[in-house]
């Protein structure tokens, strides 16, 4: 597709996609939280690993706008540092479960009989382990730390992915374009990346978006049990864990990072339906 053509087709898709009020509103929120994440060094007012315990479970103030800890940290710079962290694990782990999840479902579609049959059994079979407790099992085992996280909720969450890019091989793999590539004695590898791989990404897109804010939750709950991001590296996840304990006295130290969890993820799914209505044509006439 040439650029004439790419910029005709981003046009194309924004005139559907802003239409749904609500996906814009959840775009806009995950880019200003992304803007928030990469400014952290210079919008917090503390450092977020420092203590001081004449200051612990002090409310919000004009001071402190979140509060502060148990230990005197202030709960607004950890909670613009977490973001960071909450959002790395998030897409790091989408990167790599995208990755695995296209490699599996193109060579499963495109060479069909044993092969396909071969991958879709080992997909089964990994959408048998409850995942969550299979993340928790793992990270028990090799010691929990950001990388570890990312890579586990990578290898773990794949499968759907697989399946949606081995449903679009199958139908686009007879297509009179991949035709006419076979005729010009094009070798597999190209057909596959070149000219069916570009046409099988929209549900990809769709899939990766939902799965961000899946990664966000299993993180959190990794954190709140733990097994996650270790203190006194902060994540939202650990700073609703530490908060827990002094839940009535100290109320903001649960809201807030809940709130931020809550609307993070909301956000990103109000954009993955979004892009589901604007990609998917036979939706597009329900706005």
């Amino acid at each position: 597709m040439n650029e004439r053509g790419m910029t005709s087709q981003i046009k194309f898709f924004w005139k559907y996609f802003k239409r749904n009020r609500l996906a814009v509103g959840g775009l806009t929120i995950i880019l200003i939280i992304f803007i928030v994440a990469g400014t952290a060094p210079f919008l917090a007012p503390y450092d977020p690993g420092k203590t001081d315990v004449s200051l612990k479970l002090k409310p919000p103030s004009l001071k402190h706008y979140l509060g502060t800890d148990q230990l005197g940290r202030d709960v607004f710079s950890r909670m613009l540092y977490g973001a960071r962290i909450s959002l790395s694990v998030g897409f790091v782990a989408v990167g790599i479960s995208i990755f695995i999840g296209i490699l599996v479902g193109a060579i499963a579609g495109y060479y069909g009989r044993w092969v396909d049959s071969l991958l879709m059994r080992l997909v089964d079979i990994m959408f048998c382990f409850p995942t969550f407790f299979l993340i928790l099992t793992v990270v028990a085992l090799l010691g929990p730390s950001i990388f570890n996280i990312m890579v586990i909720i990578g290898l773990t969450s794949w499968m759907g992915t697989a399946r949606f890019v081995r449903a679009e091989f199958l139908s686009l793999k007879e297509r009179d374009f991949v035709q006419a590539a076979r005729a010009l004695g094009l070798n597999d590898r190209r057909i596959i990346f070149r000219h069916i791989l570009p046409n099988a990404l929209a549900p990809v897109f769709v899939t990766a978006t939902l799965d961000v804010a899946t990664a966000i939750l299993v993180e959190a709950g990794l954190s709140f049990l733990g097994f996650g991001v270790q203190p006194p590296a902060p994540s939202w996840g650990n700073i609703l864990t530490e908060g827990r304990t002094y839940i009535f006295d100290a109320w903001w130290l649960t809201v807030f990072p809940g709130l931020a969890i809550l609307l993070t993820v909301l956000s990103f799914n109000l954009v993955g339906e979004g892009l589901r209505d604007s990609l998917d044509p036979r939706l597009r006439g329900r706005r």
